[in-house]
């Protein structure tokens, strides 16, 4: 793995749509009209209903799961989050849209046997657009 260390990785595509996004809002309690109310969102500057942040957020699992090639460590009991280093959401993603990760290996180092700790620079793509969705600096543990 450290030899990957500045290496980037993508995703397959994964639509966002409205169902995951209302799936999201019953799971958070997070019902505002901007992501439940595609009548009302019509009128924002958006012209209609986005993804939670935090959604956006949490496809990090599942992008990650889609990328092709993805290096495999032998022996891994198990990966826990550890924590980010910081995340910005930059653009919103619009219900229907297409988004896919880049992941790019920023750190990769042992922290005690059998316990390994990675650093990621994660970008949300969205189709079609210039700006990301998000930034973010994560960090994972991963256990042999």
């Amino acid at each position: 793995m450290k030899e990957r260390i500045g290496t980037e990785t993508v995703s397959d595509w994964v639509e966002v749509t409205q169902a995951m996004i209302d799936k999201f809002a019953d799971a958070t309690g997070d019902h505002q009209f901007i992501h439940v109310d595609p009548e009302a969102a019509k009128m924002t500057p958006f012209g209609g209903t986005i993804a939670h942040g935090f959604l956006t957020l949490s496809l990090m699992p599942l992008l990650s799961s889609k990328v092709v090639d993805a290096p495999k460590l032998e022996g891994v009991k198990m990966g826990v989050n550890y924590g980010g280093n910081k995340v910005r959401f930059l653009t919103p993603v619009r219900s229907g849209s297409k988004v896919r990760g880049h992941f790019k290996l920023l750190e990769f180092d042992e922290k005690r046997p059998g316990q390994w700790q990675q650093t990621n620079e994660f970008t949300i793509e969205i189709e079609g657009q210039e700006k990301p969705a998000l930034i973010a600096e994560w960090i994972s543990q991963i256990f042999l």
